[in-house]
């Protein structure tokens, strides 16, 4: 493979699979208050949260972590000025005290925060301007969760000119991938290189799915599936991620390792792996293997699509599942491929109308098409060329699928984000 390939892989596997605490989108609002409050110096007398559709879809109905039953962008807000970490990211609320809470409920009682929708951005989006007195800082963030691309005070621009050629070469990589490439970098990759990455990603993302499965969250749907349909190994590889998302979705502070900007679509990605290797007692290697191909293959559906869409990004996540589960089988390319198209034939259609309980039963469906997707895969069953979306090759049908999901369906986000909030 040639090196700047594979660097470009293990560069996107660095920066794709970072942890997170709680749901990312009232995080990435948390982390740019605490910046703001950070460069303002004291807490502010006055919020103003300016944020896209999509990051008011995604915060509205999900549990704000350490809160206990709190929600909403004044929530992530507050909580993020009164005692967020800006040095933290993604973890910026790690920390946070029973104290911290209820100094947050006394300042949403005095109504200091103001939120409104920003049209014609970016589908993730995020401004804070956080006031005291005659100072005004303002901090923007788009594209992904931990993107600030603006950092003003009293209009006067602080953020310093950063050098993009490393995010400028992971999007070059990432628009380059393809499943041949792919395939090709999880068995060559050196293990050494990638180890550290990935047992952080069994540690975190097993440790949230058993909280989920011991503890009630949510609607439990992962305890629902174990004790409805028995614990064999499709059940437990729906069951895993589920459950971590109920904990997830329900303010659990255990963090988890993301992919493509969504804890829950790197529980989706990693759990059924990990359940499936351990079933049939393939080595660890071949798991690193597996979990690579798994996480690669997401962020290549969800990077045609974006952060942020109407499309359902566990589909995505179940799609590398799923292809995943069949390389531990160590079947041929040509059969991982009918796995991925089975998936996006079936499950293609499930909406994104926000981050709450109710993504867990959206996982447990994912990857149930995967594992399905998978069997049928195995015995050379998959769905035909022009039928549907499917197209002649597994990538026609990906760049179809990522078309229909990233055009095809923006009348559907506006539509769902105005009857979430108007009906």
């Amino acid at each position: 493979m040639e090196q700047r390939l594979y660097q470009g892989c293990i560069q996107i596997l660095k920066e794709e699979l970072v942890p997170a605490l709680g749901c990312t989108e009232p995080i990435a609002i948390a982390y740019a208050a605490a910046k703001a409050r950070k460069v303002l110096g004291s807490m502010p007398e006055h919020i103003i949260v300016k944020c896209s559709g999509n990051i008011v879809k995604n915060v509205k109905g999900v549990i704000v972590p350490a809160t206990g039953d709190m929600r909403g962008i004044e929530t992530s807000a507050v909580l993020g000025a009164v005692a967020g970490n800006p040095d933290g990211e993604l973890e910026v609320l790690e920390g946070v005290t029973k104290e911290d809470v209820e100094l947050t409920k006394e300042y949403l009682k005095k109504e200091v925060c103001e939120v409104q929708i920003i049209h014609g951005v970016s589908n993730l989006q995020i401004i804070v301007l956080a006031i005291k007195g005659k100072d005004v800082v303002e901090v923007e963030i788009c594209e992904d969760h931990t993107n600030i691309i603006r950092i003003e005070k009293n209009s006067k621009n602080l953020l310093p000119v950063q050098a993009e050629n490393k995010k400028e070469q992971k999007r070059g990589i990432v628009n380059e991938l393809t499943l041949d490439m792919i395939y090709e970098f999880a068995n060559s990759v050196c293990i050494e290189e990638i180890s550290d990455i990935l047992d952080r990603q069994i540690k975190y993302n097993m440790q949230i799915a058993n909280e989920g499965l011991v503890n009630d969250y949510g609607a439990n749907v992962g305890k629902t599936i174990l004790k409805t349909y028995g614990k064999d190994v499709k059940m437990l590889a729906k069951a895993y991620p589920a459950a971590g998302s109920d904990a997830r979705m329900g303010g659990c502070t255990l963090p988890v390792i993301i992919n493509s900007g969504s804890g829950n679509q790197g529980m989706t990605v990693s759990l059924p792996v990990i359940i499936y290797a351990r079933h049939l007692k393939v080595s660890d290697e071949m798991l690193y293997r597996g979990l690579v191909f798994s996480n690669l293959i997401a962020v290549h559906l969800k990077s045609g699509i974006g952060k942020l869409s109407a499309y359902c990004g566990v589909v995505s996540a179940a799609c590398g599942s799923g292809a995943a589960i069949t390389y531990l089988h160590q079947a041929p390319l040509e059969t991982i491929s009918k796995t991925i198209t089975n998936v996006l034939g079936n499950v293609s259609g499930i909406v994104c109308d926000g981050a709450k309980s109710s993504c867990a039963a959206k996982i447990a469906s994912a990857v149930d098409a995967a594992i399905m997707g998978h069997y049928m895969a195995m015995e050379d069953n998959t769905f035909g060329a022009g039928e549907g979306l499917v197209k002649e090759n597994v990538e026609l049908t990906i760049n179809t699928i990522c078309k229909m999901g990233r055009d095809g369906m923006k009348q559907t986000d506006e539509e769902i984000l105005n009857l979430m909030i108007h009906s």
